[in-house]
């Protein structure tokens, strides 16, 4: 008796003995080759020799000296209280800070809770398995935004430091509140990638009514860093491709911004090719309403996490998808100077046609009074209905403006309900001896000093003061300061 529960406690022994190596096989498991993430985003190179810093210097000049004056001469800020009904696509703070101009290209992770995302931010960087990964999980565990940056060492900062700190392109985020704040959170890793691009990782999307109550305005805030993104990721797993009210006005607010989209299905390598396909089609099912253009985002299909694709699943096609998604990447740092200056073109000309908009409202206001007429019904009757004064249409024949670039009327609506119109000046005395005319100033920066800058760049000359001799602009007031 004696000796058969000897046996018994040996054989016990060897199983336990036996699970517990199996469970320390299970446990190591095979990483994947990062070389291609080395390779592809040139991580392994030298710092390239180009010092931007004068281009940079020169942007923050032109600006300043040309933009930010008319800028804030007719409220623009104002109008991008309604940004959405006014303008669709990517826009420039209601005052552009020197952070924002200078700042590193933004990548954003947006999608459903528990799809992969900070997985997918620990991958490219290689943070697994130290202090300062992004914890993941199968249940919600992103709760905050969180911005991964360059610094010195491993360090954390909260909230309401980076939206105090000017430097940063982060301080007008305060007007979320402090309960934002809160939830917001900035990491600095000391990784060469991080040198030329800025990670954010969001809250995951939840359709839950009761989990969206998050104390502070997530959509707001969302709008925020897609209008300051130059890539965004929107990412989703073969088990949450429903499409619910958040993530539907999630895509609204990307209306505009299709060219900056990247969908990417991730896990490919839990399904086998069959159901890989019905979920493909499943995803673009779900999308197709709520991305309403002509050629759709890219999708990529592949797994992006540390250990090796699944067995019997398609490797060779997941490493392309993963290589040509490097690269989609590689291309945003290489143009982000480029990009940066494009984008300030772009404000500068609607910052223009706004300041058009808002001359051509106050002249005709100004034609229409009389010593009898009441001003606020008649400059009411011009708001309600402004084709009925050509106040558009004049701008589209004089100034030679884009009819898709006109702001929508309806903002304009709002615009002159908190700013009176007699609080503005007609763009004609906008001048003045030493400064020049604002208008004239803006147009230089248009067609001559931004488009010189971006071509320098391709050139490699180093930008220097630039001269414009006749814009061609349309009509520019004179002005009355200067002698002739």
């Amino acid at each position: 008796m004696q000796g058969l529960r000897l046996l018994c406690c040996c054989v016990a022994s060897l199983l336990l003995l036996g699970a517990a190596e199996e469970t320390e096989d299970v446990g190591e498991t095979a990483k994947r080759d990062r070389s291609h993430i080395e390779s592809t985003l040139k991580l392994s190179e030298a710092k390239p020799a180009d010092d931007y810093s004068a281009t940079l210097q020169r942007l923050r000049k032109i600006y300043h000296s040309s933009i930010k004056p008319l800028e804030q001469s007719y409220r623009y800020n104002e109008l991008r209280q309604h940004e959405i009904t006014a303008y669709h696509g990517r826009t420039l703070g209601s005052s552009a800070t020197d952070g924002e101009i200078t700042s590193k290209p933004m990548v954003l992770f947006l999608g459903p809770w528990s799809v992969g995302k900070s997985t997918m931010i620990n991958y490219l960087l290689g943070l697994d398995d130290t202090p300062y990964q992004l914890y993941t999980g199968a249940e919600p565990t992103t709760s905050e935004f969180t911005v991964i940056m360059h610094g010195p060492k491993l360090k954390t900062i909260e909230g309401i430091v980076m939206a105090a700190d000017s430097a940063r392109s982060f301080s007008p985020l305060e007007k979320f509140g402090q309960n934002f704040l809160e939830k917001l959170i900035g990491i600095e890793v000391p990784h060469k990638l991080l040198e030329r691009v800025t990670f954010v990782d969001t809250p995951g999307i939840i359709e839950n009514r009761k989990q969206q109550e998050r104390g502070y305005p997530f959509n707001d805030v969302c709008q925020w860093f897609i209008d300051r993104a130059d890539l965004i990721f929107v990412v989703f797993d073969p088990t949450k491709l429903d499409v619910g009210l958040e993530l539907e006005m999630l895509f609204r607010q990307l209306k505009g911004r299709e060219s900056q989209i990247r969908i990417i299905l991730n896990k490919a390598d839990s399904l086998a090719t069959q159901e890989l396909m019905r979920v493909y089609g499943a995803l673009f099912w779900s999308l197709a309403p709520l991305i309403n253009v002509t050629e759709p985002p890219r999708v990529y299909v592949s797994s992006f996490w540390p250990p090796e694709y699944h067995p019997e699943t398609h490797k060779d096609l997941f490493l392309k998808e993963e290589i040509s998604l490097l690269e989609d990447l590689n291309q945003v740092i290489e143009n982000r100077l480029e990009n940066k200056i494009a984008f300030i073109r772009q404000h500068a000309i609607r910052v223009r046609i706004h300041a058009l908009l808002v001359d051509r409202y106050l002249q005709t206001y100004k034609d229409k009074m009389t010593f009898f007429s009441d001003g606020e019904l008649v400059f009411k009757d011009i708001v309600e209905d402004p084709d009925k004064f050509y106040i558009f249409k004049s701008i589209l024949a004089k100034t030679n403006v884009s009819k898709f670039d006109l702001p929508n009327r309806e903002a304009y609506k709002d615009f002159f309900g908190i700013n009176p119109i007699s609080s503005f000046k007609l763009l004609a005395q906008q001048c003045s001896y030493m400064g020049g005319c604002y208008l004239e100033k803006i147009e230089r920066a248009i067609t001559h000093e931004l488009p010189d800058l971006l071509g320098s760049i391709g050139l490699g000359k180093k930008p220097s003061v630039l001269s414009c001799d006749t814009t061609g602009c349309g009509e520019t007031p004179r002005n009355r300061y200067r002698k002739p």
